[in-house]
Protein backbone atom coordinates (compact mmCIF):
# COMPACT_ATOMS: atom_id res chain seq x y z
CA UNK A 1 0.00 0.00 0.00
CA UNK A 2 1.36 3.14 -0.97
CA UNK A 3 -1.20 5.18 -0.21
CA UNK A 4 0.41 8.64 1.45
CA UNK A 5 -1.59 11.77 3.94
CA UNK A 6 -2.31 13.64 1.08
CA UNK A 7 -4.84 10.97 -0.09
CA UNK A 8 -6.29 10.63 3.54
CA UNK A 9 -6.80 14.35 3.64
CA UNK A 10 -8.34 14.51 0.45
CA UNK A 11 -10.58 11.72 1.28
CA UNK A 12 -11.68 13.28 4.91
CA UNK A 13 -11.42 16.66 3.55
CA UNK A 14 -9.06 19.37 4.81
CA UNK A 15 -11.24 20.90 7.62
CA UNK A 16 -8.90 22.26 10.51
CA UNK A 17 -10.79 22.87 13.71
CA UNK A 18 -8.44 24.84 15.81
CA UNK A 19 -9.01 26.55 19.13
CA UNK A 20 -6.95 28.88 21.14
CA UNK A 21 -4.91 28.23 24.51
CA UNK A 22 -6.82 29.95 26.43
CA UNK A 23 -9.94 28.32 25.29
CA UNK A 24 -11.87 26.59 28.63
CA UNK A 25 -11.56 22.68 27.99
CA UNK A 26 -15.33 23.18 28.32
CA UNK A 27 -15.88 25.12 25.23
CA UNK A 28 -13.22 23.15 23.50
CA UNK A 29 -15.31 19.73 24.35
CA UNK A 30 -18.57 21.45 23.32
CA UNK A 31 -16.71 22.06 19.14
CA UNK A 32 -15.69 18.65 19.49
CA UNK A 33 -18.80 17.18 20.27
CA UNK A 34 -20.60 19.50 17.50
CA UNK A 35 -18.41 18.06 14.85
CA UNK A 36 -18.28 14.42 16.04
CA UNK A 37 -14.04 14.47 16.72
CA UNK A 38 -12.15 13.09 19.10
CA UNK A 39 -9.07 16.16 19.02
CA UNK A 40 -8.94 20.24 18.26
CA UNK A 41 -5.32 21.80 16.79
CA UNK A 42 -4.13 24.48 19.61
CA UNK A 43 -3.28 27.41 17.36
CA UNK A 44 -2.00 31.27 18.52
CA UNK A 45 -2.82 33.15 15.79
CA UNK A 46 -1.65 30.98 12.93
CA UNK A 47 1.49 29.20 15.13
CA UNK A 48 0.70 25.43 16.02
CA UNK A 49 0.61 25.01 19.75
CA UNK A 50 -0.52 21.55 20.02
CA UNK A 51 -3.66 19.57 20.48
CA UNK A 52 -6.42 18.91 22.93
CA UNK A 53 -7.79 15.10 23.07
CA UNK A 54 -10.03 13.31 24.37
CA UNK A 55 -7.95 11.25 26.52
CA UNK A 56 -6.30 14.51 27.62
CA UNK A 57 -9.32 15.30 29.00
CA UNK A 58 -9.61 12.28 30.72
CA UNK A 59 -6.74 11.86 32.01
CA UNK A 60 -5.96 15.63 33.03
CA UNK A 61 -9.36 16.80 33.65
CA UNK A 62 -11.58 13.86 35.08
CA UNK A 63 -8.50 11.58 36.49
CA UNK A 64 -7.36 15.12 38.47
CA UNK A 65 -10.43 15.89 39.31
CA UNK A 66 -10.30 19.52 38.42
CA UNK A 67 -13.24 21.67 36.01
CA UNK A 68 -13.41 21.66 32.82
CA UNK A 69 -14.82 25.10 33.00
CA UNK A 70 -11.90 26.59 34.47
CA UNK A 71 -9.07 25.04 33.26
CA UNK A 72 -7.74 26.47 29.93
CA UNK A 73 -6.70 24.15 26.93
CA UNK A 74 -3.23 25.29 26.94
CA UNK A 75 -2.76 23.35 30.40
CA UNK A 76 -3.80 19.87 29.32
CA UNK A 77 -2.41 20.02 25.27
CA UNK A 78 -0.35 17.68 23.88
CA UNK A 79 2.41 19.70 22.37
CA UNK A 80 5.01 16.55 21.80
CA UNK A 81 3.23 14.41 19.07
CA UNK A 82 5.38 13.72 15.86
CA UNK A 83 4.45 16.05 12.98
CA UNK A 84 3.57 14.43 9.50
CA UNK A 85 3.39 15.95 6.14
CA UNK A 86 1.10 15.55 3.22
CA UNK A 87 4.03 13.34 1.38
CA UNK A 88 3.81 10.97 4.27
CA UNK A 89 2.88 7.35 3.92
CA UNK A 90 0.27 5.88 5.98
CA UNK A 91 2.35 2.86 6.88
CA UNK A 92 4.63 5.57 8.18
CA UNK A 93 1.66 7.50 10.13
CA UNK A 94 0.97 3.54 11.58
CA UNK A 95 4.04 3.02 12.99
CA UNK A 96 4.35 5.81 14.42
CA UNK A 97 1.12 5.70 16.11
CA UNK A 98 1.25 2.30 17.56
CA UNK A 99 4.96 2.84 18.75
CA UNK A 100 4.32 6.31 20.39
CA UNK A 101 0.55 4.49 21.69
CA UNK A 102 -0.92 7.76 20.28
CA UNK A 103 -4.10 8.21 18.43
CA UNK A 104 -3.42 11.53 16.84
CA UNK A 105 -1.07 12.79 14.08
CA UNK A 106 -1.06 16.72 13.31
CA UNK A 107 -0.36 17.57 9.49
CA UNK A 108 2.15 20.05 8.78
CA UNK A 109 2.84 21.66 5.55
CA UNK A 110 5.11 24.23 5.13
CA UNK A 111 5.80 24.79 8.27
CA UNK A 112 1.94 25.08 8.76
CA UNK A 113 -0.41 23.39 10.67
CA UNK A 114 -3.23 22.01 8.06
CA UNK A 115 -4.92 19.11 9.46
CA UNK A 116 -5.38 16.09 12.05
CA UNK A 117 -5.27 12.42 11.16
CA UNK A 118 -6.92 10.13 13.49
CA UNK A 119 -5.90 6.40 13.71
CA UNK A 120 -9.68 5.76 12.58
CA UNK A 121 -8.58 7.88 9.40
CA UNK A 122 -5.64 5.36 8.85
CA UNK A 123 -7.71 2.29 9.09
CA UNK A 124 -10.47 3.55 6.75
CA UNK A 125 -7.91 4.04 4.21
CA UNK A 126 -6.08 0.77 4.99
CA UNK A 127 -9.46 -0.84 4.36
CA UNK A 128 -10.13 1.37 1.10
CA UNK A 129 -6.75 0.05 -0.43
CA UNK A 130 -7.53 -3.23 0.64
CA UNK A 131 -11.27 -3.53 -0.91
CA UNK A 132 -9.50 -1.68 -3.97
CA UNK A 133 -6.44 -4.37 -4.18
CA UNK A 134 -9.27 -7.19 -3.87
CA UNK A 135 -11.42 -5.50 -6.67
CA UNK A 136 -8.80 -5.60 -9.08
CA UNK A 137 -7.99 -8.88 -8.48
CA UNK A 138 -11.77 -9.78 -9.15
CA UNK A 139 -11.70 -8.21 -12.02
CA UNK A 140 -8.19 -9.84 -13.74
CA UNK A 141 -9.44 -12.99 -12.60
CA UNK A 142 -12.50 -12.62 -14.44
CA UNK A 143 -10.97 -11.23 -17.38
CA UNK A 144 -9.16 -14.30 -17.95
CA UNK A 145 -11.98 -16.51 -17.79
Amino acid sequence: MNKKVSDVLSRKGINLIAVTPDTSVFDALTIMAEKNIGAVVVLSGDEYVGIMTERDYARKIVLNRKSSSDTKVTEILSDDLPKVSPADKVDYCMSLMSDRNIRYLPVFENNKAIGILSINDLVKETILSQEETISHLTNYLHAGQ
